[in-house]
């Protein structure tokens, strides 16, 4: 039976605490990370059933079949029923026939969606941060601010955040495959990085395991800010 200082030790938080860099690449002071968003114990159970529902759930079925009831015309039965030496036939939508409808075939009305609990949603995102701030791939930034949308100070700050150690990637144009969370919505980030293909630019609010993964790495501005937001999710 577990003590209740043993409980009590499995239960406290561990604080973390990362580096916090400037748009110029400097360090400019650190952040203390909560152990329940950051340093979480890999699940990949978890985080399977989360993705795939979640991309079950974004799923739009678009092929689709038209079966006897939705071809245009064949109202009119085809010949009289006898007397001609032909085989009956009631209508040309029939599915034997040319131009008639398509037996068994694909349905857009079929639904792949799948429910997923919000807690689910939210440990399955807290899980996979806690692995890439486990391999290094998150980097923290005080701040991001464009005076007007333009692509070229934007590949300028992300060749200048490449100099940081570990994060030369980020400067590589192939290998960039750059997830930007911000605070709050700002347009002329958006805009700013909107000609990057490899480039995602979202909030906090809006963080979701799906994305995550599709990037290699993860740009949190104003961490503490966001932290904040993030944190709210679980509530």
């Amino acid at each position: 039976m577990a003590t209740k200082k043993t409980t009590e030790k499995k239960t406290k938080a561990i604080n973390l605490e990362a580096a916090i860099y400037a748009p110029s690449g400097k360090p400019v002071g650190s952040v203390t990370l909560p152990a329940g968003i950051f340093g979480l114990p890999w699940n990949s159970d978890l985080v399977h059933q989360v993705v795939t529902a979640m991309r079950a759930n974004a799923r739009q079925p678009v092929a689709h079949a038209k079966d006897r009831s939705e071809v245009r015309g064949g109202g009119k039965k085809p010949w009289r029923q006898k007397g001609t030496g032909r085989a009956r036939h009631g209508s040309s939508r029939s599915p034997i026939w040319r131009h008639g409808g398509v037996t068994h075939g694909p349905r857009k009305d079929k639904d792949y969606s799948q429910k997923v609990n919000r807690k689910m949603r939210v440990k399955a995102l807290y899980t996979i941060l806690s692995r890439s701030y486990a391999d290094g791939k998150i980097i923290f930034l005080s701040d991001m601010a464009f005076k007007e949308p333009k692509t070229k100070d934007a590949r300028a700050m992300l060749s200048t955040l490449g100099t940081i150690s570990g994060h030369a990637q980020v400067a590589d144009r192939r290998k960039q495959a750059l997830y930007v969370v911000l605070p709050k919505a700002d347009a002329n980030v958006k805009k700013s990085f909107q000609n990057m293909g490899n480039v995602l630019v979202g909030t906090a609010a809006t963080l979701n395991p799906v994305d995550v993964l599709s990037y290699q790495r993860l740009l949190i501005v104003s961490p503490k800010e966001s932290m904040k937001v993030i944190e709210a999710r679980n509530k």
